[in-house]
């Protein structure tokens, strides 16, 4: 059934609105659930309404390969673990990434086949904007996909955390940009020969895997949140090459939120947004493996659950480690046992706590942790100094002094998470071993702190049952 290209345009406007519905209600924890089926269903309508256009062909292979696609996606929604949500997020920016990659080249080449006929100034002049918005498309598309694929690479494990130092690596960078923009001068020049495009392309794909694999394992969350944009402005890219309003503001939407919340993080971990963009941003220091901090101090369950049947007021501050052993359900019946007992007890998130943006907060609420005693970094920081004990439960980097006491680290200048001002700080950790950053933790050596050692689903059941 075809529609007319009136109602398609109507059904684009709705699913449009949906999709800013669907931003909008993310925007909170308390509206998030009804942001998904704002965006589940201005996806549904845009679906319904491309494959309705009288302009598209072939179908029924479109909806094979959206039967396929779909598919998948459930099963692996299914099947993925919240702690391998940050790569799967990853994952599917590439391929974001990768599509505009090939809608620029469908494009590319559907042009030059149409090209045998002699261009009116205007079919000119329109002629050389296809071959911009080609050339952009592509390139943008080049560097999300192999620059995701390096951040699922790295969160995955499969790929070293650390940051790759190589020797000017910023000139290189700032190289491959220069060259990328004098291609793309003598690809619209020439009339869109098909040389610089594909050597842009194989610049953009290396580009795109320096830039991220440059960056080192703490500022991960950054990273992805800034991929997210990149793999919006891509998509916006292929909507001009395919003349689709839709895409183009979709894409503009995911483009333009994921770059605020990438500023917005850049400003919590005390970062330059621009050097985001230019990949490499934190590495240029030295990680200090020499120092010598003094022995830290053990405690078990059992002492864990006489501290806090003496506290009165208990902050909780989760991180990755939290997640890996699925402990916020735990975490929840220890927080109720507290307040049955009149402690006050909150949640302390950082920013940047988890390998994904707001990825603390979606483990609790997924547990049912009351909202109003989740609160961010900058709410409760002031607060730290007069709290009784701070349970530190898989979180390394976002609570490490070494952001506020030493500039030569490697996270200097980065807000954290003041929990060494607390009257008894316990960590809860398998090992000594530094966090996914790769930096020391004087935390854990200091005199109010004591350290927790084994899976932390298993301790906080048993600091419960001791309680």
């Amino acid at each position: 059934m075809e529609f007319s290209q009136g109602l398609i345009s109507a059904a684009y406007i709705v699913a449009a609105l949906l999709f800013i519905f669907s931003l909008s209600g993310l925007s909170k924890q308390e509206t998030a659930q009804e942001g998904n089926w704002y965006g589940i269903a201005g996806m549904t309508i845009a679906l319904i309404a491309t494959i309705a256009d009288p302009r598209v062909d072939n179908v029924g292979m479109i909806i094979v390969a959206m039967l396929i696609g779909g598919t998948v996606g459930l099963k692996l929604a299914k099947k993925v673990e919240m702690t391998q949500m940050p790569e799967l997020v990853a994952i599917l920016h590439s391929f974001v990434g990768l599509a505009a990659v090939l809608v620029g080249y469908n494009s590319y080449f559907e042009l030059q086949g149409s090209m045998s006929v002699v261009l009116t100034d205007e079919q000119h002049v329109a002629h050389t904007i296809h071959l911009v918005e080609v050339f952009l498309g592509v390139f943008i598309g080049a560097v999300t996909f192999t620059g995701s694929i390096v951040a699922f690479g790295k969160l995955r494990g499969i790929i070293n955390s650390a940051a790759l130092m190589l020797p000017h690596r910023h000139k290189m960078n700032l190289a491959a940009g220069v060259i990328s923009f004098l291609l793309m001068i003598s690809f619209v020049n020439q009339g869109g020969v098909n040389t610089p495009l594909f050597i842009m392309t194989i610049i953009a794909l290396v580009f795109g895997w320096h830039l991220v694999a440059s960056i080192g394992g703490a500022d991960m969350p950054v990273v992805v949140s800034m991929l997210n944009s990149y793999s919006g402005w891509a998509a916006a890219a292929a909507g001009f090459m395919l003349s689709n309003d839709l895409l183009i503001i979709t894409g503009a939407l995911v483009g333009s939120s994921g770059a605020i919340l990438s500023y917005i993080m850049c400003k919590a971990m005390n970062r330059s947004f621009i050097s985001v963009i230019a990949g490499g941003f934190g590495t240029d220091v030295k990680v200090d493996t020499d120092t010598d901090y003094g022995e830290h101090v053990e405690i078990q369950a059992e002492g864990v659950a006489e501290l806090l049947k003496h506290a009165k007021s208990v902050v909780i501050t989760p991180g990755y480690g939290m997640a890996v052993a699925q402990a916020q359900y735990p975490v929840h019946e220890l927080t109720q046992k507290l307040k049955a007992m009149g402690i006050s007890v909150r949640f302390g998130i950082h920013p940047v706590a988890g390998r994904l943006p707001g990825h603390m907060n979606v483990l609790l609420a997924e547990a049912k942790v009351p909202y109003d005693i989740v609160l961010g970094m900058e709410e409760i920081n002031d607060d730290l100094a007069d709290t009784d004990v701070v349970l530190v439960i898989g979180a390394n980097d976002t609570v490490n002094p070494a952001a506020a006491e030493d500039p030569t680290s490697p996270i200097a200048g980065m807000p954290v998470l003041e929990v060494w001002h607390a009257k008894n700080v316990v960590v809860f950790k398998r090992s000594m071993n530094t966090g996914y950053a790769g930096v020391q933790n004087p935390l854990f050596f200091k005199d109010n702190t004591q350290m927790l050692f084994g899976d932390a689903k298993s301790s906080v059941e048993e600091i419960s049952k001791a309680l």
